[in-house]
C-alpha cells in the first residue's frame, strides 16, 4: 500500500502561486506579444517594461514553462519564448478563440476577493466590491463602461466554448423564436442565429448592455434576425414570450426560492412545446467530482452572497414543480452542461 504523500495538499495549498503567475502573464499581454514567434528574454523584458533582474524574468517566463503555457530554446539570457498550441490559440488576443477576458477579470476583480473566501463562510454575505446583499455587484459594474466591457468580454471568454457546442449539437431548427435572458453582448444569439438561418433571436439584459449588443449584431450582420431589449429580472412582472429560453450562468446567482421563482416564470412565458436551457458548471449528482461547478457555487457566495451552483437533480427538481414535462442534460466543453426543460 501507498503511503500518503502531501504532495497534492502542498500543490493546492500553494496553488495560488501557479495562478498568478498565469494571470500576471495575460494582464501583461505575454502571449499577445510572442504571437505566432519566438522572443529573447531581453524582448520580452523590454517590451513588457520589466525592471526586475533578468533573473527574474526568466524565473517567471521559466514557471510558465515549467507550468506548460510556453515553449523555449536556449536557457536563460540566451533563451527564446513561444507560446503553446493552447496559449497561442486562446490566450493571444488577436486570435477569435481568445478567452483572456475571464482571466482578466479574475486577476483585477476576484482575485482580492477570494482572499476572504473565510468572511463569506463565517457571515454569509458577499465578499465584492457590494458588500451588501445579492447581485448589487451589478449596479457598480454596470456605471462604468470600461468595467461593463471587462466583464461582458470575461463572460465570452468563459462560454465560447460551451456555446459552440451548443449551437452544434441541440437542435434548433424546430423553434422560431429563441430569447436569451442576461444575454451580455449578445454573444450566444449572434452564434446560434449564424448557424440556424430559420431562428429570430433577442437578447436581454439591463439598459447599459443594450449597445454592446447592437454593436456585436451589427459586426455580424444579423440585424435582420437578432435584435437586442433591456430587462431587469429582478422587477420584471412578467418574461418575453418564445419557443426557447435561454441562461448562461444567471440561475446559479440566486437563492432558492428566486431560483424556483424565475422558474415558473420561465416556464409561463414559454410556448407550448418549448425549451428552457440553462448554461451552466453542474455539479454532478454526487457531488465528488465536479470540482468546477463546486468552486464557481463558492464564487457565488463571494459575488452574491446566497447564489449558489446546483446538481442536475436540483434543476430537475425545481422545473417539475414549476410545471415542465421533461428535463435532459447535455454535456458542453470541460465541465459545463445545459440543462434542459421541455414544456
Amino acid at each position: 500500500m501507498d503511503q500518503p504523500n502531501p504532495s497534492k495538499i502542498m500543490t493546492v495549498g500553494m496553488g495560488f502561486w501557479a495562478s498568478k503567475i498565469l494571470l500576471s502573464a495575460v494582464r501583461f499581454d505575454l502571449f499577445t506579444f510572442l504571437g505566432d514567434g519566438r522572443k529573447s528574454t531581453v524582448d520580452i523584458k523590454d517590451h513588457l517594461r520589466l525592471c526586475t533582474t533578468t533573473r527574474h524574468v526568466c524565473d517567471w517566463l521559466d514557471a510558465l514553462v515549467s507550468l506548460g503555457f510556453l515553449q523555449r530554446d536556449g536557457i536563460m539570457d540566451a533563451a527564446r519564448y513561444a507560446n503553446t498550441p493552447e496559449t497561442a490559440m486562446f490566450l493571444d488576443r488577436t486570435k477569435p478563440a481568445y478567452v483572456g477576458g475571464m482571466l482578466g477579470m479574475a486577476n483585477n476583480r476576484l482575485y482580492r476577493f477570494w482572499g476572504d473566501l473565510e468572511d463569506g463562510l463565517l457571515t454569509g454575505r458577499p465578499q465584492n466590491e457590494s458588500k451588501q446583499g445579492n447581485m448589487h455587484f451589478f449596479e457598480a459594474l454596470y456605471k462604468s463602461p470600461e468595467s461593463l466591457r471587462e466583464f461582458m468580454d470575461a463572460m465570452a471568454g468563459f462560454q465560447v466554448g460551451n456555446f459552440a457546442v451548443l449551437v452544434r449539437t441541440f437542435d434548433f431548427s424546430k423553434y422560431e423564436t429563441l430569447a436569451d435572458l442576461g444575454g451580455a453582448d449578445g454573444f450566444l444569439c449572434c452564434m446560434i442565429a449564424s448557424r440556424h438561418p430559420r431562428i429570430t433571436c433577442t437578447t436581454y439584459d439591463l439598459p447599459p448592455a443594450q449597445p454592446l449588443a447592437e454593436d456585436r449584431i451589427r459586426k455580424a450582420n444579423l440585424q435582420d434576425r437578432v435584435t437586442a431589449a433591456s430587462i431587469d429580472l429582478d422587477k420584471a412582472a412578467s418574461l418575453p414570450a418564445a419557443d426557447v429560453i435561454t441562461m448562461g450562468n444567471i440561475l446559479h446567482g440566486y437563492n432558492e426560492e428566486s431560483k424556483r421563482q424565475l422558474i415558473r416564470k420561465v416556464h409561463d412565458a414559454l410556448h407550448e412545446g418549448g425549451a428552457f436551457i440553462a448554461i451552466e458548471n453542474i455539479i454532478d449528482n454526487a457531488r465528488r467530482t465536479n470540482s468546477l461547478g463546486l468552486m464557481m457555487s463558492l464564487n457565488m457566495l463571494i459575488e452574491n452572497g446566497d447564489g449558489f451552483d446546483y446538481t442536475i437533480a436540483d434543476f430537475e427538481g425545481w422545473a417539475r414543480a414549476a410545471g415542465f414535462r421533461t428535463v435532459d442534460a447535455l454535456p458542453l466543453a470541460g465541465p459545463t452542461s445545459a440543462v434542459i426543460a421541455y414544456k
